[in-house]
């Protein structure tokens, strides 16, 4: 899949289902290539990773066929142009909450390589594109999405203006931050967090946008939450995290050879993870 294909799947509504990635190994892209990915999520928000790994990393998998989404500290044009220099096919913008941001968002990543006050002149309105630029800026950027994080409350009150910036291709829910945003830490199951979802969820699709969530439930709430969100009409699955994985797999496997030995479990401590 290409980034322009990954682009109008989101749009059309077809589901495509990625994980995030943490670990800079090259072995992992071969190891991944075989899983049934339609993408990878690299995450420089809450994952230290070095510029020069993020990029080769967006090109190993680019190569793949897997585009490579790419979520920035802030929502910062700047920081999404330069993931976009390193191989990213799109960008995640963390904790968006107003128009000004995803138009600015838009403009860099959109209106490449436009920068400054023309840039601004045209996103504003205030200024119409030649038509030969047009054509030279949707080409040039025909494999580059944008997609917001929508975790806050304030951001799912003024969802519709968000939804009206063009050049937005996603929205993906950060369910733990949008949890606590809510005044309900991690109850997944409060109606209100649902009724949350099913409305960003609701009013991206009817938007012809792309919407899903980052799905790192705990494993016995996981496969519940995402039948709901299909339910809701989600398109756009992180699912869990390379780390997460891991982890769990191995705390089972452990507990089952030291039961097949005969060996009391250890105390596990929580060591939980918020991605």
């Amino acid at each position: 899949m290409t980034g322009f294909e990954f682009r109008n799947a989101l749009k059309e509504g077809r589901t495509v289902i990625g994980t995030l990635i943490t670990s800079p190994s090259p072995r992992w892209p071969a190891a991944i290539s075989s899983c049934g990915l339609d993408f990878v999520f690299l995450d420089t928000e809450h994952i230290p990773m070095d510029r020069y790994d993020l990029a080769w990393m967006c090109r190993a998998y680019r190569g793949m066929g897997l585009p490579p989404l790419v979520r920035i500290p802030s929502p910062d044009p700047y920081k999404a142009c330069q993931v976009l220099d390193g191989g990213a096919t799109g960008v995640v913008a963390p904790y968006v909450e107003s128009v000004d941001e995803v138009r600015k968002l838009a403009g860099a990543i959109k209106l490449r390589p436009l920068k400054g006050k023309r840039q601004q002149d045209i996103t504003s309105g205030r200024e119409p594109m030649e038509p030969a630029l047009q054509e030279y800026v949707e080409t040039y950027n025909r494999d580059y999405a944008l997609i917001i994080n929508v975790e806050s409350a304030p951001a799912v009150r003024d969802l519709d203006a968000l939804l009206g910036v063009q050049g937005l291709d996603g929205v993906l829910i950060g369910p733990h931050d949008l949890s606590c945003s809510l005044g309900i830490p991690e109850d997944y199951k409060n109606p209100l967090f649902r009724k949350t979802v099913a409305e960003i969820i609701g009013k991206a699709r009817r938007a012809g946008i792309g919407a899903g969530i980052h799905a790192a439930y705990p494993d016995e709430n996981s496969q519940e939450e995402i039948d709901y969100i299909r339910k809701c009409g989600a398109n756009l699955v992180i699912h869990s995290a390379d780390i997460l994985l891991f982890q769990r797999t191995l705390i089972r496997d452990i507990a089952r050879i030291r039961e097949s030995l005969g060996n009391k479990a250890k105390q596990s401590k929580s060591g939980r993870i918020n991605i």
